[in-house]
């Protein structure tokens, strides 16, 4: 099955163009879903149906669904007061009720991410198309699979399971209790489904598609989330300009809007691969104003982009490690090693991501940005390094 993640400022139609390319997949004989995470029922207003937690059929072929987070909520809340019901006794907790519990800020996305994986499991579909949340929020959401599985491996790692045995003997030498056995099968089930998910947005066969309004606000957007994208490994497969202007619009729109959508259009055609979407005039709603929009198909390519070492050892003694950053400014880059770590921050983004192993044996000996890419050089490490490489 293939995934498409769309996403975009705030504003710029993406719910709307989700469902049009969702309808269009679905016209021509793909099994689609449509998956969305607004509050509102955009997508449906969209489609003209009414969608909900409940997957409703909006078209032949086409299924749309909005995961209820009240609900997923509350039974992963009932679920861990069950199974730490001894130690909430041992404090003195009072059990909350079902009716009682509201989402708590994080519940929408993890709702949302939960869905994406069984969907993409459940073999039903030949394509899931995801209506991302605006931008910021959508980066923040592709990137806490990995975040949560990095925090629970620092927390509660996986080796000292094999210590079970020893926990009480090893509590009364502490002279505290050790975590009960409950608490790393719970760490142990989130991490084989945050590995699903996470699994799911990197594959080969999941696409991620920007849309947004050409004009000053979108032209800022589109350059945070590409760089932001870029940080994570990825690549829009297109960039969707939405509401675009016609030429000849000297009657009925006024010169500067337009001026200002041609420049920054041409902007955008030397670094993305650009599909105008034309503006209707009003908001479209229902099956004919989605099919006049004309969207772009979904590609057969992914957006996962390769970080490759380079070997010059032979020439220079250093292995060098490009990773694309297209649209990065020097001064806002830092890099700091912890580890077995590399920490990469540009801008306001940051990602913390493992080096690859032939790495963790060198020392870092300088980095450059050249042509959008970030080249990290590493020195073999004596102590470490191979005898005879």
């Amino acid at each position: 099955m293939r995934t498409l993640l769309i996403t975009g400022p705030g504003g710029s139609g993406r719910s709307t163009i989700a469902a049009a390319t969702a309808q269009a997949a679905a016209g021509t004989g793909t099994r689609t879903l449509l998956l969305g995470a607004d509050r509102g029922d955009t997508l449906g207003a969209a489609l003209g149906v009414v969608t909900g937690a409940a997957p409703v059929e909006a078209a032949e072929n086409l299924t749309a669904w909005r995961p209820d987070a009240t609900e997923s909520f509350r039974a992963d809340l009932t679920a861990f007061q069950d199974r730490a019901s001894t130690a909430l006794e041992l404090l003195g907790a009072a059990r909350l009720d079902a009716e009682e519990v509201t989402p708590l800020p994080g519940a929408e996305e993890l709702a949302l991410l939960r869905a994406l994986r069984d969907a993409a499991l459940s073999e039903v579909y030949d394509l899931l198309v995801v209506d991302l949340p605006p931008t910021p929020h959508a980066l923040a959401l592709l990137a806490l699979p990995e975040e949560l599985r990095r925090y629970l491996r620092r927390l509660l790692p996986a080796e000292r399971q094999a210590a079970r045995a020893l926990r009480p003997v090893l509590g009364r030498l502490a002279g505290v209790p050790m975590p009960s056995e409950w608490l790393y099968d719970t760490a142990g089930r989130w991490d084989v489904e945050l590995a699903a998910v996470e699994a799911v947005l990197a594959d080969r066969d999941t696409t991620v598609r920007l849309v947004a309004e050409p004009g000053a606000a979108g032209a800022d957007a589109v350059r945070a989330a590409g760089l932001a994208l870029a940080l994570r490994g990825l690549r829009p497969d297109v960039l969707v300009a939405n509401r675009v202007l016609p030429e000849s619009v000297e009657d009925t729109w006024p010169a500067g809007p337009v001026a200002q959508q041609r420049k920054t259009l041409d902007e955008w055609q030397g670094a993305y691969d650009v599909r105008h979407v034309p503006h209707l005039g009003h908001d479209p709603r229902g099956t004919d104003d989605l099919a006049a929009l004309g969207v772009p198909g979904v590609k057969a390519a992914g957006s996962t982009v390769e970080w490759p070492v380079t070997d010059r050892l032979a020439e220079d003694g250093v292995l060098v490690w490009g990773i694309p950053l297209p649209g990065a400014i020097r001064d806002e880059l830092d890099l700091v090693r912890r580890g077995d770590e590399l920490v990469v921050t540009v801008g306001r983004f940051r990602r913390i991501v493992p080096l690859p192993s032939a790495l963790r044996r060198c020392t870092v000996a300088g980095a450059a940005l050249r042509e959008g890419e970030l080249r990290i050089r590493f020195a073999p490490d004596p102590d470490l390094w191979p005898q005879g490489r």
